[in-house]
Protein backbone atom coordinates (compact mmCIF):
# COMPACT_ATOMS: atom_id res chain seq x y z
CA UNK A 1 0.00 0.00 0.00
CA UNK A 2 2.92 2.62 0.83
CA UNK A 3 6.51 3.31 1.95
CA UNK A 4 7.35 5.75 3.94
CA UNK A 5 10.25 7.20 5.99
CA UNK A 6 9.77 6.92 10.08
CA UNK A 7 9.25 10.72 10.41
CA UNK A 8 6.33 10.69 8.13
CA UNK A 9 4.74 7.75 9.85
CA UNK A 10 5.69 9.40 13.09
CA UNK A 11 3.72 12.60 12.48
CA UNK A 12 0.80 11.39 9.97
CA UNK A 13 -2.45 9.74 11.49
CA UNK A 14 -2.79 6.74 8.94
CA UNK A 15 -5.29 4.51 9.03
CA UNK A 16 -4.30 0.86 10.75
CA UNK A 17 -2.88 -1.79 7.59
CA UNK A 18 -2.52 -5.10 8.17
CA UNK A 19 1.29 -5.92 7.76
CA UNK A 20 4.06 -3.48 8.99
CA UNK A 21 8.18 -3.91 7.90
CA UNK A 22 10.28 -1.51 9.62
CA UNK A 23 13.77 -1.42 8.97
CA UNK A 24 16.86 0.81 8.61
CA UNK A 25 20.10 1.87 9.39
CA UNK A 26 18.82 3.96 12.33
CA UNK A 27 18.64 1.97 15.54
CA UNK A 28 16.73 4.15 17.94
CA UNK A 29 14.22 4.76 14.84
CA UNK A 30 13.60 0.84 14.52
CA UNK A 31 12.40 0.90 18.13
CA UNK A 32 10.89 4.21 18.96
CA UNK A 33 8.65 3.47 15.79
CA UNK A 34 7.62 0.15 17.05
CA UNK A 35 6.72 1.39 20.25
CA UNK A 36 4.68 3.78 19.27
CA UNK A 37 2.74 1.37 16.95
CA UNK A 38 2.33 -0.85 19.99
CA UNK A 39 0.99 1.69 22.48
CA UNK A 40 -1.11 3.37 19.16
CA UNK A 41 -2.53 -0.36 18.90
CA UNK A 42 -2.88 -0.82 22.90
CA UNK A 43 -5.68 1.83 22.44
CA UNK A 44 -7.70 -0.05 20.22
CA UNK A 45 -7.31 -3.08 22.48
CA UNK A 46 -5.23 -4.93 20.85
CA UNK A 47 -3.08 -7.27 22.88
CA UNK A 48 0.84 -6.91 21.91
CA UNK A 49 2.64 -11.07 21.14
CA UNK A 50 6.18 -10.87 20.53
CA UNK A 51 8.40 -13.37 18.67
CA UNK A 52 12.47 -13.23 18.02
CA UNK A 53 14.06 -14.89 15.05
CA UNK A 54 17.80 -15.36 15.00
CA UNK A 55 20.67 -17.43 14.74
CA UNK A 56 19.36 -20.85 13.22
CA UNK A 57 15.36 -19.80 13.97
CA UNK A 58 13.23 -19.34 11.50
CA UNK A 59 9.83 -17.64 11.15
CA UNK A 60 7.74 -20.93 12.22
CA UNK A 61 6.51 -19.56 15.65
CA UNK A 62 5.57 -16.46 13.73
CA UNK A 63 3.15 -18.53 10.92
CA UNK A 64 2.02 -20.54 13.53
CA UNK A 65 0.55 -17.70 15.66
CA UNK A 66 -0.30 -15.52 12.29
CA UNK A 67 -2.67 -18.80 11.68
CA UNK A 68 -3.63 -19.86 14.89
CA UNK A 69 -6.52 -18.46 17.06
CA UNK A 70 -6.70 -17.30 20.49
CA UNK A 71 -9.62 -17.15 22.68
CA UNK A 72 -8.69 -14.99 24.95
CA UNK A 73 -7.03 -12.36 23.00
CA UNK A 74 -8.66 -12.22 19.50
CA UNK A 75 -7.29 -8.95 18.59
CA UNK A 76 -3.86 -9.44 18.59
CA UNK A 77 -0.82 -7.16 17.35
CA UNK A 78 2.01 -9.87 16.45
CA UNK A 79 5.70 -8.52 16.65
CA UNK A 80 8.40 -10.61 14.73
CA UNK A 81 12.11 -9.51 15.16
CA UNK A 82 14.33 -10.44 13.10
CA UNK A 83 18.11 -10.12 15.37
CA UNK A 84 21.52 -9.63 12.97
CA UNK A 85 22.67 -12.83 13.69
CA UNK A 86 19.88 -14.14 11.52
CA UNK A 87 21.31 -12.49 8.49
CA UNK A 88 24.60 -13.43 9.43
CA UNK A 89 23.92 -17.10 9.76
CA UNK A 90 22.27 -16.83 5.92
CA UNK A 91 25.44 -14.77 5.11
CA UNK A 92 27.68 -17.15 6.15
CA UNK A 93 25.79 -20.03 4.25
CA UNK A 94 25.78 -18.29 0.80
CA UNK A 95 29.71 -18.25 1.80
CA UNK A 96 30.14 -21.66 1.99
CA UNK A 97 30.40 -23.63 -0.70
CA UNK A 98 29.41 -27.00 0.45
CA UNK A 99 26.07 -25.50 2.38
CA UNK A 100 25.38 -22.96 0.78
CA UNK A 101 22.37 -23.71 -1.47
CA UNK A 102 21.05 -25.47 0.96
CA UNK A 103 21.15 -22.99 3.13
CA UNK A 104 19.84 -20.22 0.24
CA UNK A 105 16.75 -22.74 -0.38
CA UNK A 106 15.88 -23.25 2.75
CA UNK A 107 15.94 -19.17 3.76
CA UNK A 108 13.96 -18.84 0.53
CA UNK A 109 10.82 -21.78 1.24
CA UNK A 110 10.66 -19.45 4.67
CA UNK A 111 10.28 -16.08 3.72
CA UNK A 112 7.98 -17.82 1.26
CA UNK A 113 5.65 -19.04 3.87
CA UNK A 114 6.50 -16.45 5.73
CA UNK A 115 4.82 -14.03 3.06
CA UNK A 116 2.35 -16.45 1.99
CA UNK A 117 0.71 -16.11 5.66
CA UNK A 118 0.84 -12.64 5.53
CA UNK A 119 -1.45 -12.51 2.74
CA UNK A 120 -4.02 -15.01 4.64
CA UNK A 121 -4.59 -13.00 7.47
CA UNK A 122 -7.63 -11.72 8.31
CA UNK A 123 -9.76 -10.63 10.94
CA UNK A 124 -8.79 -8.15 13.98
CA UNK A 125 -4.89 -9.38 13.32
CA UNK A 126 -2.46 -7.44 12.93
CA UNK A 127 1.86 -8.07 12.11
CA UNK A 128 5.05 -5.77 12.65
CA UNK A 129 8.08 -7.10 11.42
CA UNK A 130 11.26 -5.59 12.67
CA UNK A 131 14.52 -6.12 10.65
CA UNK A 132 17.71 -5.05 12.35
CA UNK A 133 19.32 -4.23 9.22
CA UNK A 134 19.10 -1.39 6.32
CA UNK A 135 16.98 -3.49 4.30
CA UNK A 136 14.45 -6.35 4.69
CA UNK A 137 14.45 -9.57 1.82
CA UNK A 138 13.53 -8.32 -1.41
CA UNK A 139 11.02 -11.02 -0.85
CA UNK A 140 9.33 -10.02 2.19
CA UNK A 141 9.18 -6.52 0.90
CA UNK A 142 7.35 -6.88 -1.70
CA UNK A 143 4.78 -8.96 0.08
CA UNK A 144 4.43 -6.04 2.25
CA UNK A 145 4.34 -3.35 0.23
CA UNK A 146 0.70 -5.05 -1.61
CA UNK A 147 -0.80 -5.49 1.39
CA UNK A 148 0.64 -2.63 4.41
CA UNK A 149 3.27 -0.01 5.51
CA UNK A 150 6.89 -0.23 4.84
CA UNK A 151 8.72 2.01 6.94
CA UNK A 152 12.19 2.92 6.16
CA UNK A 153 14.63 4.71 9.34
CA UNK A 154 17.06 6.05 7.71
CA UNK A 155 19.83 8.14 9.82
CA UNK A 156 18.09 11.98 9.90
CA UNK A 157 20.02 14.72 8.03
CA UNK A 158 20.36 18.40 9.51
CA UNK A 159 17.33 19.65 8.34
CA UNK A 160 15.35 16.91 9.85
CA UNK A 161 16.40 17.42 13.09
CA UNK A 162 13.27 19.85 14.10
CA UNK A 163 10.75 18.10 12.96
CA UNK A 164 11.89 14.89 14.86
CA UNK A 165 11.82 17.16 18.35
CA UNK A 166 8.33 17.91 17.12
CA UNK A 167 6.82 14.86 16.22
CA UNK A 168 8.66 13.37 19.86
CA UNK A 169 7.03 16.22 21.56
CA UNK A 170 3.36 15.42 19.80
CA UNK A 171 3.87 11.99 20.45
CA UNK A 172 3.99 13.00 24.69
CA UNK A 173 1.29 15.91 24.33
CA UNK A 174 3.78 18.35 24.52
CA UNK A 175 4.16 21.82 22.78
CA UNK A 176 7.70 23.48 22.27
CA UNK A 177 8.80 26.82 21.67
CA UNK A 178 10.90 27.71 18.97
CA UNK A 179 13.91 27.98 21.88
CA UNK A 180 13.27 24.82 22.72
CA UNK A 181 13.55 23.19 19.64
CA UNK A 182 16.92 24.95 18.88
CA UNK A 183 18.01 24.20 22.38
CA UNK A 184 17.68 20.71 22.19
CA UNK A 185 19.23 20.25 18.46
CA UNK A 186 22.09 22.56 19.54
CA UNK A 187 22.64 20.86 22.65
CA UNK A 188 22.08 16.67 21.36
CA UNK A 189 22.86 17.51 17.66
CA UNK A 190 21.94 14.54 15.40
CA UNK A 191 21.34 12.37 18.72
CA UNK A 192 17.60 11.11 18.52
CA UNK A 193 17.23 8.91 21.64
CA UNK A 194 18.93 11.91 23.93
CA UNK A 195 16.43 14.35 22.43
CA UNK A 196 13.69 11.70 22.96
CA UNK A 197 15.12 11.37 26.45
CA UNK A 198 14.67 15.03 27.56
CA UNK A 199 11.52 15.37 26.25
CA UNK A 200 9.94 12.04 28.07
CA UNK A 201 11.66 14.44 31.39
CA UNK A 202 10.28 17.23 30.74
CA UNK A 203 7.08 15.53 29.79
CA UNK A 204 7.32 14.27 33.80
CA UNK A 205 7.26 17.72 34.97
CA UNK A 206 5.08 19.82 32.81
CA UNK A 207 1.16 19.42 32.25
CA UNK A 208 -0.50 18.08 29.82
CA UNK A 209 -0.45 20.10 26.58
CA UNK A 210 1.79 23.07 28.23
CA UNK A 211 4.13 24.66 25.96
CA UNK A 212 8.04 24.07 26.46
CA UNK A 213 9.99 26.92 26.76
CA UNK A 214 13.98 26.63 26.54
CA UNK A 215 14.49 27.41 30.06
CA UNK A 216 11.89 24.50 31.09
CA UNK A 217 14.87 22.32 29.94
CA UNK A 218 17.46 23.29 32.67
CA UNK A 219 20.99 22.86 32.71
CA UNK A 220 22.16 19.62 31.53
CA UNK A 221 23.70 17.54 33.99
CA UNK A 222 27.31 15.61 34.87
CA UNK A 223 26.58 13.06 32.16
CA UNK A 224 27.66 12.52 29.14
CA UNK A 225 24.47 14.51 27.31
CA UNK A 226 26.91 17.83 27.42
CA UNK A 227 29.80 16.36 25.73
CA UNK A 228 28.05 16.62 22.24
CA UNK A 229 27.58 20.38 22.31
CA UNK A 230 30.35 20.90 24.40
CA UNK A 231 32.89 18.71 21.79
CA UNK A 232 31.10 20.27 18.60
CA UNK A 233 31.90 23.76 20.29
CA UNK A 234 35.38 23.40 21.07
CA UNK A 235 35.49 21.89 17.30
CA UNK A 236 34.11 25.30 15.54
CA UNK A 237 36.54 27.38 17.61
CA UNK A 238 39.11 25.32 17.41
CA UNK A 239 40.12 24.59 20.78
CA UNK A 240 42.42 21.19 20.32
CA UNK A 241 43.09 20.85 23.85
CA UNK A 242 39.18 21.60 25.47
CA UNK A 243 38.03 18.95 22.45
CA UNK A 244 40.26 16.47 22.66
CA UNK A 245 39.63 16.27 26.64
CA UNK A 246 36.24 16.24 25.84
CA UNK A 247 36.24 13.21 23.27
CA UNK A 248 38.25 11.32 25.72
CA UNK A 249 35.78 12.16 28.41
CA UNK A 250 33.04 10.87 26.35
CA UNK A 251 34.77 7.75 25.55
CA UNK A 252 35.49 6.74 29.08
CA UNK A 253 31.52 7.56 29.47
CA UNK A 254 30.78 4.44 27.56
CA UNK A 255 30.50 6.49 23.96
CA UNK A 256 31.03 4.26 21.04
CA UNK A 257 33.63 6.09 18.96
CA UNK A 258 32.07 5.29 15.74
CA UNK A 259 28.73 6.59 16.52
CA UNK A 260 30.64 10.12 17.60
CA UNK A 261 32.59 9.77 14.32
CA UNK A 262 29.54 9.26 11.83
CA UNK A 263 26.62 11.19 13.85
CA UNK A 264 28.25 13.84 15.99
CA UNK A 265 32.03 14.57 13.85
CA UNK A 266 31.20 14.00 10.34
CA UNK A 267 28.01 16.02 10.50
CA UNK A 268 29.59 18.89 11.95
CA UNK A 269 32.37 19.19 9.57
CA UNK A 270 29.79 19.05 6.70
CA UNK A 271 28.08 21.72 8.42
CA UNK A 272 31.27 24.17 8.18
CA UNK A 273 32.03 22.84 5.01
CA UNK A 274 28.90 23.84 3.08
CA UNK A 275 29.41 27.44 5.34
CA UNK A 276 32.54 27.59 4.42
CA UNK A 277 31.56 27.14 0.13
CA UNK A 278 28.84 29.69 0.33
CA UNK A 279 30.76 32.31 2.39
CA UNK A 280 33.66 31.72 -0.48
CA UNK A 281 30.57 32.89 -2.58
CA UNK A 282 29.97 36.00 -0.91
CA UNK A 283 26.65 34.87 0.59
CA UNK A 284 25.45 35.43 4.03
CA UNK A 285 25.13 33.70 6.97
CA UNK A 286 21.07 33.67 6.53
CA UNK A 287 21.95 31.84 3.24
CA UNK A 288 24.12 29.39 5.21
CA UNK A 289 20.71 28.60 7.23
CA UNK A 290 18.72 28.48 4.01
CA UNK A 291 20.84 26.17 2.48
CA UNK A 292 21.33 24.13 5.42
CA UNK A 293 17.32 24.27 6.24
CA UNK A 294 17.54 25.57 9.44
CA UNK A 295 16.61 28.98 11.33
CA UNK A 296 19.68 31.32 10.87
CA UNK A 297 19.11 31.63 14.96
CA UNK A 298 20.05 28.10 15.30
CA UNK A 299 23.14 26.83 17.20
CA UNK A 300 24.20 24.75 14.66
CA UNK A 301 24.41 27.18 11.82
CA UNK A 302 26.18 29.69 14.01
CA UNK A 303 28.86 26.87 14.72
CA UNK A 304 29.08 26.11 11.23
CA UNK A 305 29.36 29.36 10.00
CA UNK A 306 31.94 30.16 12.80
CA UNK A 307 33.99 27.03 11.62
CA UNK A 308 33.88 27.50 8.29
CA UNK A 309 35.42 31.20 8.95
CA UNK A 310 37.77 29.78 11.34
CA UNK A 311 39.31 27.18 8.92
CA UNK A 312 38.63 28.04 5.06
CA UNK A 313 37.12 25.24 2.84
CA UNK A 314 40.38 23.51 1.70
CA UNK A 315 40.97 22.47 5.14
CA UNK A 316 37.48 21.67 5.70
CA UNK A 317 37.31 19.78 1.94
CA UNK A 318 40.59 17.75 3.78
CA UNK A 319 39.44 17.20 7.08
CA UNK A 320 35.83 15.42 5.62
CA UNK A 321 37.11 13.01 3.24
CA UNK A 322 39.76 11.70 6.06
CA UNK A 323 36.43 11.49 8.30
CA UNK A 324 34.44 10.02 5.97
CA UNK A 325 37.46 7.62 5.23
CA UNK A 326 37.89 6.62 8.24
CA UNK A 327 34.28 5.95 8.79
CA UNK A 328 34.47 3.14 6.18
CA UNK A 329 37.84 1.59 7.49
CA UNK A 330 36.39 1.83 11.04
CA UNK A 331 33.27 -0.58 9.58
CA UNK A 332 35.59 -2.69 7.22
CA UNK A 333 37.53 -3.41 10.32
CA UNK A 334 40.58 -1.90 9.20
CA UNK A 335 41.57 -0.12 12.30
CA UNK A 336 41.49 -0.60 15.47
CA UNK A 337 43.01 2.12 17.05
CA UNK A 338 39.85 4.06 16.66
CA UNK A 339 40.22 6.66 19.66
CA UNK A 340 43.94 7.74 18.57
CA UNK A 341 42.66 7.77 14.62
CA UNK A 342 39.75 10.36 15.56
CA UNK A 343 42.47 12.53 17.73
CA UNK A 344 44.93 12.65 15.35
CA UNK A 345 41.82 13.62 12.65
CA UNK A 346 40.82 16.63 14.79
CA UNK A 347 44.53 17.85 15.57
CA UNK A 348 45.04 18.22 11.98
CA UNK A 349 41.85 20.06 11.53
CA UNK A 350 42.67 22.35 14.67
CA UNK A 351 46.72 22.98 14.31
CA UNK A 352 47.66 26.60 13.23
Amino acid sequence: MAIENALGFLRGARAATPVYLIAGAQPFLREYVLDTLRVRMASAGFQYRPFQVGGADGYGSTISELEGADLFAPKRLIACRVLKTHRERASAAGDDDADGGEGRASGAADESALGAALERMSGPMHCVLVYERDNAPAKIRRVVEKIGIVINCPRPYDNQLGQYVEAFAQNLGLKLSSSAVDLLIGRHGSDLAAISNALAKAAISCADNAKIEGADLGAAGPSRIPDLFELAESVARGRAGEALALFDRAIQTGRDPIEMLAVELIPLVRRMLVAASMLEQRKTPADVARMLGMQPTSPLVMRAVDGARRFGAPRLMRAHRRACELDAKFKNGLIHERESAISAMLLDLMAP
